[in-house]
């Protein structure tokens, strides 16, 4: 089979298309053809080496969202057959991933497809999409007629997050670009901030009349994450995607109770987002298609910055 590896650790460039063996499924296992699949921050950490490159040795197949159709099963497999379309994503980075033709993976990891989506479309909302749910309602537990703040709304999980919150009946806000400010809104934003413009602290309390939000989702880290705490109320709860040395110093004086989140892989978590995805309440947004060839080109975009959802790598046909 054709696959992507990255031949070392590196910028972009390390990405090279070889001839590997097609793998096995074992026992429990599913044998995927990868029609797509998505480029994610993950990847470029996991590419550059350091310490999300521990464990793997190049040259390696990286890559965490598919969106396929079941080639064939292992023993012991009961829930799926070939012929079936699924999404999910790779267990560990550790592990070959999905930048190639076809992949294996643990049936209990692997979920059945959105009937309304494309294989395109479905790629871009494994990792993204459960990264999003698991924040917002598993660790936030975010309720009917709260208020929450999702950095970065216009991102690859910021565009989830948004439709996740306003499914969930929540009162959205929101920071993005100002060339940003229209998507965020068709999501579902009640008020969008354009942070190169606007103090989002001094927006929001002025938006709430100095009452805060309940809950914040940060995916950028830094600054952001400190100043989050100044507009979050007594007891709210925030969930960080990335790591930050931020100054937290209020959440204590305030009972803040703040989430540091990896994703964790999970067929129910993957089931309940098909059901928003075929309920109409979860759209994917697609900023870019490019061939399974273009994962050095697809990383460069975005490395720097301004991808509006998620750029998917197409694997085979049109989608789909």
């Amino acid at each position: 089979m054709k696959a992507m590896v990255i031949t070392g650790f590196g910028g972009p460039e390390v990405f090279e298309e070889r001839e590997v063996p097609r793998p096995d499924p074992g026992p429990g296992e599913v044998l995927v053809k990868v029609h797509a699949t998505s480029v994610n921050p993950i990847d470029g950490k996991v590419r550059r080496g350091g310490p999300w490159g521990v464990g793997v040795h190049p040259p390696a197949i990286i890559g965490y969202d598919v969106a396929g159709v079941v080639e064939a099963s292992g023993p012991g497999v009961w829930d799926f057959k070939p012929g079936d379309e699924v999404y999910y994503t790779p267990e560990s980075w550790t592990l070959p991933g999905s930048f190639a033709e076809y992949h294996v993976a643990r049936e209990a990891v692997v979920a059945r497809k959105p009937a309304n989506l494309t294989f395109l479309e479905a790629a871009s909302l494994p990792l993204a999409g459960v990264t999003a749910l698991e924040a917002l309602i598993g660790r936030a537990r975010l309720q009917v007629g709260e208020t929450v703040l999702i950095h970065a709304g216009a991102g690859g999980v910021g565009s989830l997050a948004i439709q996740i919150a306003k499914a969930a009946g929540a009162r959205v806000f929101t920071t993005c670009r100002g060339d940003n400010l229209d998507l965020v809104r068709r999501l579902g934003a009640d008020r969008a901030i354009d942070y190169t413009a606007e103090d989002f602290v001094a927006a929001i309390q002025r938006e709430t009349g100095k009452a805060r939000v309940d809950v914040v989702l940060d995916p950028v880290g830094g600054d952001a994450t400190a100043r989050s705490t100044e507009v979050m109320k007594p007891f709210g709860r925030m969930v960080c995607i990335v790591k930050s040395t931020a100054d937290l110093g209020q959440a204590f004086s305030r009972n803040l109770t703040i989430y540091y989140q990896t994703m964790q892989r999970s067929r129910a978590r993957l089931d309940h987002l098909r059901t928003l995805v075929e309920g109409g309440q979860v759209k994917p947004v697609i900023d870019s298609v490019l061939p399974l060839a273009g994962v050095a080109a697809a990383h460069e975009r975005l490395e720097r910055g301004g991808v509006r959802g998620k750029i998917v790598l197409e694997v085979v046909g049109k989608g789909g």
